[in-house]
């Protein structure tokens, strides 16, 4: 980032630095969209865009496989390959479907890479160890199904999977809403079973983003005290940093993309971090990094101020 002779200036450079990051999540989906309707791997579809590629593929086999339920289809007979890529074609036409898987294939590639350089395990953290030997009982057992459902998302991670349950409840929603509306010549009577079935069968309280997040409360006042990368994983550390911000989790994580730094410098600061603290977390993920001049003056309100005030779309 710039640095300023003077440091009262800071709040200036902060604003532009964090205009540069929207325009750089703005342009997220259309140009992710761009790069899911070319045909084959072409040398742009890189690692993340080829995850992207496999979840969305996958969300359309688990609606198409519990719609084929609902016909009282046989299961052993396979599900056509043009219906789940036609299906995947659909998902990817929505920017909230698209920024979701995005911010789910960084979040895998981030925790892979700070595992290999910093040694820091993307499941069982110390402050998850910590909390499933908690002397409450809700506490360690919460902990346990929460770092399972970590573990879950790691390996889905290298599968290139995404399990309907783990989805959000409004982008469980839109999902089930863009299903609806391939899915219409089926007629209503498929379309009631299908939709009945994954409606009863999912819990937002039970998937990942719920585990951690309800993780994340029982911490109550030690959670910011818990805002360390190297201590708590980057799984809870991207759920306490969402939770003290008031911020949407997925932005979090897309904010430790090494394009957005400031976004991140605003967020661990308006999280009640200090100068130096902001810097240590940050140097975890991009060690070719400073803060500019006069960030120790900038104030917990002003950065939560500048973070409300960006444009981009809070959806990731």
């Amino acid at each position: 980032m710039k640095t300023v002779p003077q440091g009262n200036e800071v709040e200036a450079v902060m604003r532009q630095e964090l205009a540069l990051g929207d325009r750089a999540l703005a342009a997220v989906a259309p140009v992710l969209g761009h790069l899911l309707a070319s045909p084959g791997q072409s040398l742009v579809s890189d690692d993340l865009v080829a995850r992207m590629r496999g979840m969305l593929a996958d969300v359309a086999s688990q609606l198409l496989a519990a719609q084929r339920h609902a016909m009282g289809t046989r299961r052993d007979q396979p599900l056509s390959d043009q219906r789940i890529d036609a299906l995947a074609e659909k998902l990817s036409g929505s920017s909230t479907v698209l920024s979701h898987c995005y911010a789910l294939a960084m979040e895998g590639l981030i925790s892979r890479q700070i595992e290999q350089q910093a040694g820091i395990d993307p499941v069982l953290s110390p402050l998850m160890q910590e909390l499933i030997a908690s002397s409450d009982e809700a506490t360690a057992e919460l902990a346990m199904t929460a770092m399972a459902a970590q573990a879950r998302f790691m390996q889905s991670h290298r599968r290139m999977n995404l399990p309907l349950g783990d989805l959000t409840a409004d982008l469980f929603h839109e999902v089930l809403q863009i299903w609806n509306r391939f899915a219409r010549a089926d007629g209503p009577e498929v379309l009631f079973k299908t939709e009945a079935r994954l409606r009863d069968s999912y819990d937002e309280g039970a998937s990942r983003p719920g585990l951690l997040s309800r993780l994340v409360a029982t911490m109550r006042g030690g959670a910011k005290a818990a805002l360390e990368l190297d201590h708590a994983g980057f799984a809870l550390f991207a759920s306490i940093l969402a939770s003290a911000t008031r911020q949407p989790r997925e932005l979090v994580v897309l904010a430790c993309h090494e394009r957005q730094v400031a976004r991140l410098a605003l967020t661990l600061r308006g999280a009640g971090l200090s100068a130096s603290d902001v810097a240590r977390q940050i140097v975890v993920l991009h060690t070719d990094f400073s803060l500019p001049d006069g960030f120790a003056q900038l104030t917990e309100g002003q950065a939560l101020d500048l973070l409300g005030s960006a444009p981009v779309d809070r959806q990731g």
